[in-house]
């Protein structure tokens, strides 16, 4: 395409992976809308629902724990999954961003700014 122009041929072969990579990125951010993942306590008493950003959308509480004496146990659960599901969604998006990079030369390790 622009043979003979020297270091201009790469540079525009730079400039388009770097367009690919930012629709690449743009189209996984918004498929972390959609990827959900799930934590849990209490051996599953307790199920949070979260989307690979880590917004909490569904909580599930067994209701056998649901015990006036046991109240601040409850809690402890409710905030364990909640927990949970959110450290499964930071590995999640890590997973997916992983995804993204390898396939572009750069270190695996490599953090964005998101």
């Amino acid at each position: 395409m622009l043979k003979g122009l020297g270091g201009l041929g790469d540079m525009a072969k730079m400039m388009k992976a770097a367009q690919e990579m930012q629709g690449k990125m743009a189209q996984m951010q918004a498929d972390m809308d959609t990827i959900t993942v799930e934590g849990h306590s209490g051996a599953g008493l307790v199920r949070a629902t979260a989307t690979a950003k880590g917004e909490l959308t569904g909580l599930r509480i067994d209701p056998s724990i649901f015990n006036a004496e046991d109240k601040e146990v409850v809690e402890d659960l409710i905030l364990a999954a909640i927990k949970d599901a959110q450290s499964k969604a930071t590995e999640r998006a890590a997973a997916e961003m992983s995804k993204l990079t390898e396939g572009l030369g750069l270190p695996p390790d490599m953090k964005f700014p998101f």
